[in-house]
């Protein structure tokens, strides 16, 4: 082909070709869609033939140096049912005009590594490969309802305002990697509702300006990969990874909830539920989320291996009312979260959850959730007895005004605790459980100090002793004598002044020895609120 001058054009264009040229200068849509619906379908198998094809290299050469606009009109190439042959190549490149291509079919890969563009919009095309790492939009990047065989590299790639992927379907390439952002900025939102992905979703360290919202996803790992892989990653508002609704006649995605609502009694009319699914390990640690994760009614297929893992996240709030990974192990080591948000059947069994150093200050239950049950999920976390867990959950309760239930996890740790003490420690923890359950519940000591001392009372009424001392002892009184012996350091002027003898110096001893006990358990009970306070 020769170079055009302003407004000429090339030779060797096919009519296709042609049409696409003009309609480029005169910023209009080039439809080569037939009266039959299903042959305009880029999914399908019919052939399109040279009349609905144009070159890339053609429409590389539009985007790149194309002809100026008519008189009045904006450049811009917008095409609709085309099939564009060969690779797009235009890696480096500044595209000024807009680009929007409706229903498109691309024979061989995509490539726009390092390439400018004002706003890129795919819609419902077929790709077989989208190579774009470090691609830079000033506005949007748009690839709603395509299908990409062979993945898409978007790493480091700039998007100066939405990045919308919605419905797209993406297998995955060689590595088993059906989209990669890694590093990716996006300086507003980006949506990615309702996808399937068959292989890794990659988003280390990339950076959002607004929401993630993968409601209603599906998302695949390939083998020795993870459903999703997004260590680092920073999401100024909340990341949604909780259910779309999708309409019921056209399967298409309907009304989602608006920002700020976390749950919706049931679809509206004319629509279903459509929940997050992700078969495989996914990996969140490290991340930064400025307003919430909310996996409401997600559901992570996992192997014993592989993990959700939520380490060291910060968050002001965590929704965790997902379904009960059926394997797999939940993490929340070293996790920061203001408000949890939680029901009681989602948490993981024994063995399946992990949360050591997890700081959480408030915590807010869907639906009821007995202290019991919160003493299991402490123990499903703990194979082996560790403090922390029950200390914060105290903590939490006690922040709350819950003072009885803290005393109950504190109580519950001593007896986790004891368990692992050998056997005279052991003996001594059941009989401070057993009397005053280890100071947590004092009110045990006053029933037992009553009924001692109505005992030893009972029991000293019966006995006349005789004084150590005729010339100073005071006046015998039973119900004195016996209270004397059960509280230990106050002196009620009775103990040293008789002589016991036979089994009555035997009882006078006991009563001194539980005495002892019930005061010790007590005090080290005491302490231990104090401490706590």
């Amino acid at each position: 082909m020769t170079e055009p001058h302003e407004g000429d054009i090339p030779d060797g264009l096919s009519a296709a070709e042609l049409g696409m040229w003009q309609s480029f200068r005169n910023g209009t849509t080039y439809d080569l869609r037939t009266y039959d619906p299903t042959r305009n379908d880029p999914f399908a198998p019919h052939v399109w033939g040279p009349e609905r094809s144009v070159g890339a290299r053609t429409v590389a050469r539009l985007l790149l140096s194309g002809p100026p606009a008519r008189p009045g009109r904006v450049a811009a190439l917008k095409l609709r049912g085309v099939r564009i042959t060969g690779k797009l190549d235009l890696a480096g490149g500044r595209v000024s005009p807009y680009v929007e291509l409706t229903g498109c079919r691309f024979e061989q890969e995509v490539v726009l590594p390092e390439c400018h563009f004002t706003t890129l919009r795919m819609v419902g095309c077929l790709l077989p490969r989208l190579e774009a790492a470090r691609l830079h939009t000033e506005g949007d990047l748009h690839l709603p309802r395509c299908r990409i065989d062979r993945g898409i590299r978007l790493t480091d790639a700039q998007i100066g305002t939405d990045l919308l992927i919605n419905q797209l379907s993406v297998g995955p390439d060689r590595h088993g990697r059906a989209f990669v952002g890694d590093g990716m900025a996006v300086a507003q939102d980006l949506q990615a509702e309702m996808i399937e992905t068959h292989g890794e979703l990659s988003l280390r360290g990339a950076k959002v300006g607004g929401s993630l919202s993968l409601r209603g996803s599906r998302l695949r790992a390939a083998e020795d990969r993870r459903a999703l892989n997004a260590p680092q990653l920073t999401v100024e508002r909340t990341l949604y990874m909780s259910e779309a609704w999708v309409s019921v006649e056209t399967g298409n995605q309907g009304t989602t909830p608006p920002y700020g609502v976390v749950y919706a009694p049931a679809p509206a009319r004319g629509t279903r539920s459509q929940i997050v699914e992700c078969k495989g390990g996914v990996r969140l640690d490290d991340g930064r989320f400025g307003d919430a994760v909310d996996l409401h009614k997600a559901r992570f297929t996992m192997t014993r291996q592989e993990e959700l893992s939520l380490r060291r996240i910060v968050t002001p709030e965590l929704r965790f009312n997902a379904e009960r990974p059926e394997e797999g192990r939940v993490v929340l080591n070293g996790a920061r979260v203001v408000t949890l948000i939680d029901l009681s059947t989602s948490w993981p069994g024994p063995g399946g959850l992990a949360m050591g150093g997890f700081v959480y200050e408030n915590l807010v239950p869907y639906g009821h959730f007995p202290l019991s049950r919160r003493l299991e999920w402490v123990l499903a976390a703990t194979p082996e007895y560790v403090p922390e867990p029950y200390e914060r959950l105290a903590t939490v309760m006690r922040s709350c005004g819950e003072d009885a239930d803290a005393r109950e996890v504190l109580l519950a740790k001593q007896r986790r605790r004891r368990e692992t003490l050998p056997p005279a420690a052991k003996a001594w923890g059941f009989l401070q459980d057993w009397t005053v359950a280890y100071g947590y519940r004092p009110g045990r000591a006053l029933v037992w100090m009553a009924v001692l001392w109505a005992a030893g009372t009972a029991a000293f009424s019966r006995y006349d002793p005789a004084p150590i001392k005729d010339d100073e002892s005071p006046l015998w009184n039973p119900a004195l004598y016996a209270l004397d012996l059960l509280i230990p350091v106050i002196n009620l002027g009775q103990d040293g002044y008789w002589r016991m003898e036979g089994g009555w110096q035997w009882a006078a001893a006991c009563l001194v020895l539980v005495g002892w006990i019930l005061a010790t358990t007590v005090a080290a009970g005491a302490s231990r609120l104090l401490r706590r306070g």
